[in-house]
């Protein structure tokens, strides 16, 4: 069986951390050998642009560098981690991936999205996840539960901005049939036996094709 990549989707508050740990044990369960990433960062080199995109500067940070920082990063990260083990054979289980600049720049920062779109050709070419699990949350739900965690530039957004950016998310789960929209504003369980049940399912239609 080769490769599979698996994204995981969602805004600050949606979830994402302890439903990536429900998809890598469900993949070790079934066997599968994996790498578990994340983005941006994934290489020493794109955890560094990863800290200087999410650092509170002194000066304001214009959209298109922080767009072009994390591009950065995914290029770096595609050409040593995720091409590479996808190649061998491994599954990739990553949380985020471009889906994410297309909803934090492109909708939140309101960049261009074609722009958007020949950086995401030029950098991944015709590669794009097997499928993506995309967590949804209510704004106020988000806000609500980071609220008392210490915040990161990009967490600090208004709530406009969060707002912006699950419009994207949605446009994206219109657009790409591998999507799959996971209410996380239900309680943590019933949110985890979906992710759950959802990765069981991909993992049958893989073994099956």
């Amino acid at each position: 069986m080769s490769g599979r990549f698996i994204t995981l989707e969602g805004s600050e508050g949606a979830g994402k951390s302890t439903n990536v740990d429900i998809v890598c044990e469900t993949l070790t369960e079934a066997g599968i050998d994996f790498i578990r990433t994340r983005e941006p960062g994934g290489t020493p080199m794109a955890e560094t642009l990863r800290d200087a995109m999410l650092h509170k500067w002194d000066e304001d940070v214009d959209g298109i560098t922080e767009l072009l920082l994390v591009f950065a990063a995914r290029a770096q990260h595609l050409s040593h981690v995720i091409r590479p083990a996808l190649a061998a054979g491994q599954w990739v289980v990553c949380d985020r991936f471009t889906d994410a600049t297309f909803a934090y720049q492109g909708y939140g920062r309101e960049l261009d999205l074609n722009k958007l779109a020949v950086l995401e050709s030029w950098v991944q070419g015709q590669l794009q996840p097997d499928i993506t699990l995309y967590l949804d949350v209510d704004p106020d739900i988000a806000e609500q539960r980071i609220a008392a965690r210490e915040k990161d530039r990009m967490e600090v957004e208004q709530r406009d901005f969060f707002v912006r950016v699950r419009q994207g998310y949605l446009a994206r789960a219109r657009e790409h049939q591998r999507f799959e929209v996971i209410n996380a504003g239900n309680p943590l369980l019933e949110v985890q036996a979906e992710v759950r049940q959802k990765t069981v399912q991909f993992i049958r239609r893989a073994r099956s094709g």
